[in-house]
């Protein structure tokens, strides 16, 4: 079974059942000692992007915004261990040519780590599509404000919702995490594992 880290801010790392290290936005917390596999990155604002962080293990792929959203297509990358589909992501700070979502499908399991976005069509598009987890952004500034970040996993429909991204310049914020009211919602700390 397939475990997710909370690292904090926007950062998280998944490890598969066989062993497998994935990073998702490497930048904030600890964490990062173990190898990486794959390295995801949703864009290149300085708190997502920080590829030198982690280990990596021989042939570790490093699969940018760049890599996943060419000429104005999505791209999918498929390896043995995983598939990342790239998607949409977009808001006032952040322009729909430069930045992506990923949805990750390990061992059976699908997580949408949404990054850096407000709410996208293709979220409506994502509810049928029975999504395990949405990793959803709530900040205000950057991002979604809470009631949008609400109507979002509302729309998506994944069976958790974690909220992450959640005051500039902190790891974690407990009240604001608290305000995601939705059901399946899911508070993870930093520092925090849980099973897929």
């Amino acid at each position: 079974m397939a475990t997710l880290l909370y690292q904090g801010h926007g950062s998280l790392r998944v490890t598969t059942d066989g062993g497998k290290v994935i990073y998702v936005d490497p930048f904030a917390g600890e964490g990062y000692d173990a190898p990486a596999d794959l390295i995801l990155v949703t864009h290149q604002h300085h708190d997502h992007n920080c590829i030198g962080l982690p280990a990596k293990n021989p042939g570790c792929v490093v699969w940018q915004n760049t890599d996943a959203l060419k000429d104005g297509q999505y791209q999918t990358l498929r390896l043995d261990f995983a598939a990342a589909e790239a998607v949409e992501a977009y808001n006032h700070h952040h322009k729909k040519a430069e930045c992506v979502g990923y949805i990750l499908t390990v061992d059976g399991v699908s997580v949408y780590f949404a990054g850096d976005t407000g709410e996208t069509a293709e979220m409506a598009r994502m509810a049928g599509r029975g999504l395990d987890y949405a990793v959803l952004p709530m900040d205000s500034t950057y991002t979604m404000d809470i009631p949008e970040t609400i109507r979002c996993a509302e729309l998506i429909g994944a069976q958790h919702t974690i909220p992450v991204h959640m005051t500039p310049g902190k790891l974690f914020d407990p009240d604001r995490a608290r305000k995601l009211t939705v059901p399946g919602a899911l508070i993870v700390q930093p520092g925090e594992t849980i099973r897929l």
